[in-house]
């Protein structure tokens, strides 16, 4: 994916995006994680019904503005998770499977590297994923990030694979192979959005039910 070289008739900021992921491709997809990551929290938020972050109430009118976006802490969190983790990692796994994979063709090469991404590469990213999700929603023990990682990697895992071949077929079939790297990182981020929000909803829920058995004060 990393050999990609941008194709006649694109549109400029397309083809501009394809010239730097040829030229520099983790700089490219780790700025590109970043960016995504960042506006799927918000997305994600305003999705789940989340409050908006609580800011005091002498602070500047624009910092006023940008909770009520949606934009807080949690968000440039998730940008240098994608920067720092989840770019190069996945960088890093697609590579070996394409390294594995170089110079084989045909159905039994495309169905080998399709389940070798399902069952290798894909548990690798949801855990790391999930790990880190724990964390930057506050989780500070091992304890409470094993919790996570056992409560939702089974969900997510069985809908990665029920979508994650789907558009992989999709890609192999359709479109020209400079573009799968835009195409995958596309689906990741309404996916990774779709999940996002799904823990969101779980962790609303959770703190609704606590304040219910809370004993009520007279």
């Amino acid at each position: 994916m990393s050999s990609a070289v941008a194709p006649r008739k694109l549109n400029p900021l397309l083809a501009a995006y394809l010239r730097n992921l040829s030229a520099h491709p983790l700089r490219t997809k780790a700025l590109t994680t970043a960016a995504l990551q960042f506006f799927q929290e918000i997305l994600a938020s305003h999705l789940a019904g989340a409050p908006p972050p609580r800011v005091a109430r002498d602070a500047p009118f624009l910092v006023h503005l940008l909770a009520r976006a949606q934009v807080s802490s949690k968000a440039f969190k998730m940008a240098a998770y994608g920067f720092l983790i989840s770019a190069p990692m996945s960088h890093t796994l697609v590579n070996a499977l394409q390294r594995v994979f170089a110079g084989k063709s045909g159905l039994g090469a495309r169905v080998g590297m399709l389940l070798a991404s399902q069952l290798v590469v894909a548990p690798i990213q949801i855990f790391a994923f999930l790990s880190c999700m724990a964390v930057i929603n506050g989780a500070n023990s091992l304890d409470a990030i094993t919790k996570t990682v056992k409560a939702g990697f089974g969900k997510v895992i069985r809908i990665t694979w029920m979508t994650s071949p789907v558009y992989t077929v999709f890609a192999q079939q359709f479109l020209p192979t400079e573009l799968w790297v835009p195409f995958f990182t596309f689906m990741q981020f309404l996916t990774g959005t779709y999940f996002n929000t799904k823990i969101k909803k779980m962790q609303l829920a959770a703190e609704a039910a606590k304040k219910e058995k809370e004993p009520k004060k007279d």
